[in-house]
């Protein structure tokens, strides 16, 4: 399903910038459930107010912690989210799932420091030609792939970090 695309400008929303305020942002995103038959309930206008919230990558914790939906629904909401392409997930070395709401670029890729946890988003995506040449050799068509690379980041490689060697 085609993911949302707010403006881009001034506000920050989900780590990116846009020229929609936060309110704007939350009737686009209602406005694109309600299209696709979906209901906004106040507990998932809660939910999505604390997506909107914040402005990197997070837990489905720490949207459970802003608001007082139930884990359920708050899990149920971020898959819905996910599976519309209006957020996107990044598996920490450790198994645990993070979020952020796309923005412009929906199609990016991430890399995790396995130390801190921190998560850089990689603007090119240079697989292409590799997916082309995998649906031709497979007779599959290739719906999407998703791609993490984990390492330590500079800060945690520095001596004075306390995990430094």
């Amino acid at each position: 399903m085609q993911g949302l695309t707010l403006r881009d400008g001034p506000a920050m929303v989900g780590g990116y910038r846009y020229e929609v305020s936060i309110v704007t942002a939350l009737e686009s995103i209602e406005g694109a459930l309600e299209a696709r038959g979906y209901r906004v309930t106040a507990a998932r206008r809660a939910v999505l107010r604390a997506i909107l919230s914040k402005p990197e990558h997070f837990t489905a914790e720490e949207v459970m912690r802003q608001t007082s939906a139930g884990r359920a629904t708050v899990f149920r909401t971020v898959r819905l989210l996910r599976e519309l392409g209006i957020l996107c997930r990044v598996m920490l070395e450790d198994g645990r799932p993070q979020y952020r709401l796309l923005g412009p670029r929906q199609h990016h890729h991430h890399v995790v420091c396995v130390e801190c946890g921190r998560v850089q988003d990689l603007e090119e995506c240079a697989v292409g030609g590799l997916v082309r040449e995998l649906a031709s050799a497979t007779g599959y068509e290739i719906q999407g792939h998703w791609l993490e690379f984990y390492g330590r980041c500079l800060s945690c490689r520095q001596p004075s970090h306390s995990g430094g060697e």
